[in-house]
């Protein structure tokens, strides 16, 4: 993975505790960056595979602090307003600034519309649609108020750019991510705040295990299907998507904003 320079700048990472957001976490600390990790910490009825805990966001911490820079662990619920405000207040009592913004936190339960129920969509709207714009919004605030500009980096997917059989209510809020992001690049471009989103598709995580454990027959059948594949074959590892996250994050890509980047395998070429 190439180097970047975020010596003295802190990266504020949302779902961190594993996955795609340790991986992230550890990244940053790896080129020069305190982290702020948050996580819910707790699985919730809707998400219908576990999620992760406390202890996992430790281990996040642990890894961060092993590549000699600062972490702080907030438990958050990214949907949840007043939690969202109160992380980002305890990021800045303990750094005094969030410079880059690495919106990951998402949720997978599996479902076909016509099975799913109100409360699963509801949570799934919330938390990868409704948490994105929130932690954008209490960060963004920030990054206008103390000027200098900022990056803000949003996990979308492949199945914000296609469509996803049995996770129709995933694939409505991580198209709605790409729609926030760029509208987010326009706002904030005059602040010279950059917003971009990544759009993996499935990486080799404890997420995905989770989602595949829970898929039935006929969701499956129809996945085959009609569902992208990965071209170049294995499926793609977190640090793949760390790789992009970086360079957004990085003065490199600083005239980079409203993109929505496919670290796919290919997945949206077919």
């Amino acid at each position: 993975m190439a180097q970047y320079d975020f010596d003295g700048k802190v990266a504020f990472v949302t779902g961190a505790a594993r996955g795609q957001g340790r991986s992230h976490a550890v990244s940053y600390a790896e080129n020069g960056a305190d982290v702020v990790v948050t996580d819910i910490c707790e699985t919730t009825e809707e998400s219908k595979y576990e999620l992760s805990g406390e202890e996992e966001l430790a281990e996040t911490v642990d890894a961060v602090e092993s590549r000699g820079r600062d972490a702080l662990a907030v438990k958050m619920d990214v949907s949840k307003e007043a939690e969202v405000e109160y992380a980002v207040e305890e990021a800045l009592s303990e750094f005094g600034r969030i410079d880059i913004l690495a919106n990951n936190a998402g949720i997978a339960p599996v479902s076909g519309l016509m099975d799913l129920d109100e409360a699963t969509w509801d949570a799934t709207l919330d938390v990868n649609l409704k948490g994105m714009w929130l932690c954008a919004k209490h960060v963004g605030r920030h990054m206008i108020e103390r000027g200098g500009g900022g990056r803000i980096v949003n996990t979308s997917s492949v199945a914000g750019m296609a469509s996803s059989p049995g996770l129709g209510h995933y694939t409505a809020a991580k198209h709605g991510v790409i729609g926030l992001t760029k509208t987010l690049a326009m706002e904030l471009a005059p602040h010279d705040v950059t917003v971009n989103a990544v759009c993996p598709s499935a990486v080799d995580t404890a997420m995905t295990s989770g989602i595949v454990e829970t898929i039935d027959d006929d969701i499956a059948e129809i996945a085959e299907q009609s569902g992208p594949d990965n071209v170049l074959g294995d499926i793609i590892q977190a640090e793949d998507v760390s790789a992009a996250f970086m360079w957004l994050s990085s003065d490199d890509a600083r005239f980079v904003t409203g993109i929505a980047l496919p670290v796919a395998a290919g997945a949206t070429a077919v």
